[in-house]
């Protein structure tokens, strides 16, 4: 018994280890819809999130083919598309955003590993500087707090940026009731909102502000998807967090959780593949 007990743990053990090498370094497309009668003309996004400098063939040719594939009218950034390690460089994502440029719009919200090296350069070697540098070169514009409005579709696009302190570890601070306001002020009424905000966590605070669609990432879907459980961990060291990926609803407001392009510490995944996401929004 303790023999055949052995046996079916090393098949579970191998069958884990080559899942984990596979979902490790493969990426999926997953499409979503949207609909609303603020909308006044479709619109078809690609959503990238927690890139972190990875690699998907030479040049990220196949991130760059299955984008091609879906043929969207602007890419949409929910942060992290680098690592914040001053030994780390950003090649590889300065080269995917410039070919990104040069085919479509893209609007650039900030995650926290964006945030931590704009507002600790001396730690990081002004690392920041170079890579905003190499942005501004690209054409690509952060949106740090702020909206770009496309009165023809109907639709606003907020790139919202909450202070570090609302990435704190084990547990979720509180955020106050008219933050959100400070920062990118009240919503449009009249318009399809979608929010481009890292941090899941504040999903209800974002509902509540008045998103009607919240794009976020940062979890990596958990790392490790349990059957029936969900993810596993989340970057706030939090066990199988309450947001770890896929559809979430609030109210009115809906939120799509990438579970990331890419990886960082630990760099593996387990039945829980990378994502590109197409989002399609059309009229009610």
């Amino acid at each position: 018994m303790f023999a055949v007990l052995c046996t079916l743990f090393a098949i579970i053990a191998i069958f884990c280890l080559w899942v984990m090498l596979y979902d490790s370094h493969r990426f999926i497309v997953v499409h979503h819809v949207f609909l609303s009668d603020k909308i006044k003309k479709p619109v078809r996004m690609v959503m990238i999130s927690d890139f972190h400098n990875c690699r998907y063939g030479k040049d990220n040719e196949m991130v760059l083919a299955a984008i091609e594939e879906a043929a969207p009218d602007m890419i949409v950034i929910a942060g992290d598309m680098i690592t914040a390690d001053k030994k780390e460089k950003f090649d590889r994502t300065i080269h995917l955003l410039s070919g990104l440029k040069e085919k479509y719009p893209v609007y650039y919200a900030m995650g926290n590993h964006e945030q931590k090296i704009s507002r600790c350069p001396e730690k990081y070697d002004g690392m920041w500087e170079k890579f905003e540098k190499r942005l501004e070169e690209t054409g690509i514009s952060l949106l740090r707090n702020e909206r770009i409005s496309f009165p023809d579709r109907g639709i606003c696009l907020y790139g919202l940026e909450i202070g570090r302190e609302y990435f704190q570890r084990f547990s979720v601070k509180p955020m106050q009731e008219d933050y959100l306001e400070q920062l990118i002020g009240k919503v449009d009424k009249n318009t399809y909102s979608v929010v481009l905000a890292h941090n899941p966590d504040y999903f209800p605070e974002y509902a509540a502000w008045g998103a009607d669609l919240v794009l976020s990432g940062h979890v990596h879907g958990g790392i490790v998807r349990v059957p029936f459980l969900g993810g596993l961990i989340s970057p706030a060291i939090r066990f199988f967090p309450k947001y770890d990926g896929g559809l979430f609803q609030e109210k009115e407001a809906t939120m799509v959780l990438g579970r990331g392009l890419g990886n960082h510490s630990p760099n593996v995944r387990l039945f829980n593949p990378a994502e590109l996401l197409v989002i399609e929004l059309r009229r009610k």
